[in-house]
Parts: structure tokens; sequence; C-alpha cells
């Protein structure tokens, strides 16, 4: 968060298959009303913004809340009150979600989008994926790019000018992920290839489908 898929039972969807895993997001049962949200989350760098877009240009669309909007320099973790009121409460009456947007430029909070109770709305950010919001959550998917490796890439991104924000944000990043991690409770990881996507089972995933093996 910078200034600006797997088959029903689990098996790996095959690289470049963004289409059949955006089957299977809207084949989900509602989560928020009638709005099933999910949530891509992962480090930052590693490529959420990119996914959620793809995933939203497949047939049926999806719209997008990117946690950028919601988030402040003063709060780049502190956003789940925002979230909860502004979007979750209004999608689970069935209701638009109207929200307030950040300038990161101008440090303040200016402007309004609003946010249509869609079959799938997708939340991307890091954190998306925070305890807070999972029981509102029907899926969360991680994009499975270790750390170094995905602010190395935000760094290059952002050019040098970047440099001391990415300073704090790694910080604060690590000790959000350690107070509250996501990957132990994704249903899918997510992995560029050669051929696009790559969607394995997250440990949330595998573990529903053993307990379905067991006849749990």
């Amino acid at each position: 968060m910078t200034p600006r898929a797997s088959s029903a039972s689990g098996a790996s969807v095959g690289p470049g298959d963004l289409a059949g895993l955006a089957r299977r997001l809207r084949a989900l049962p509602p989560s928020c009303g009638p709005v099933r949200l999910v949530a891509v989350d992962g480090h930052a760098g590693s490529g959420k913004s990119t996914l959620a877009g793809r995933l939203a240009a497949e047939p049926g669309g999806a719209p997008v809340l990117h946690l950028d909007d919601l988030a402040s320099h003063d709060a780049l973790f502190e956003w789940t009150g925002r979230v909860l009121e502004q979007v979750v409460a209004p999608l689970a009456h069935g209701e638009p979600a109207r929200y307030g947007v950040y300038d990161w430029e101008r440090r303040v909070f200016d402007g309004e989008r609003t946010l249509p109770p869609a079959p799938v709305v997708l939340v991307e950010g890091v954190g998306a994926g925070r305890r807070a919001l999972r029981p509102h959550l029907a899926c969360v998917l991680w994009l499975d790019v270790p750390r170094e490796e995905a602010w190395a890439r935000g760094r290059r991104r952002d050019g040098p000018r970047l440099d001391a924000f990415w300073d704090g944000w790694e910080r604060a990043e690590e000790r959000h992920f350690a107070a509250d991690p996501t990957r132990p409770y994704a249903d899918h990881l997510v992995r560029r290839d050669a051929g696009g996507y790559l969607v394995r089972p997250g440990p949330r995933g595998a573990d529903a489908e053993s307990a379905r093996a067991h006849g749990g």
C-alpha cells in the first residue's frame, strides 16, 4: 500500500486460468449481505492491484476497493473502522457503499467513491484479510511472494523519491503481520509465472479440503 485459484475441491488452477478462478468466486456463498467479499492480500509490491484488476476484467466483472483509498500517512493500518462502517455495513444491507478517498500527495481525505453491492467485490491491499474483516469475507487470496522480493519490487516501482516512505512502511507492515497474519488463513495462494498465474490451495483451503475428505 503505497501512494499513488483454485477449483471448488481445492485443486490447483492452471497458469493463467483467472477466468476459472473468477467463476469459482462467483459460485461462493454470499458473505456480506448479497455480496461475496474477496480479499486480495499480500506484501506491498507483490502484485495485488494487478491481480485484482485482472480479476475485475473477467466476464461478469467485479468492483475493486483499494485499501490505499482508506489508509493514510498517519494510519497505514488503522483503517478497520472506516472499512466496517463505510463499506461492510452498507453492503451487508444490499446498499451501495460510499467512502472517503485519501489523497496521498495532499495528505487529506478528499472526494468520495461509491462501491455497488455487486455479486463479487474485491478488497485489495496489505491487510485485506485481517482478523477483523474475515467474518465478512467469502474468500482470502494471498499473493505468495516473499516479503523481501515484494518490497524490492515496490521500491523499484516507486523509485528513490519514496525511499523514506518505504523505510517506515516496511517496519509498519512487519509489525502488522506479526500481530495479525493473513497467510495462515488464505483459501488460495496466487503466484505469477511464465503463463500468467498459478493458484494453489492455501492453508485454510487445504484444511477445508482435508476435512471434507475425512467426512468433516
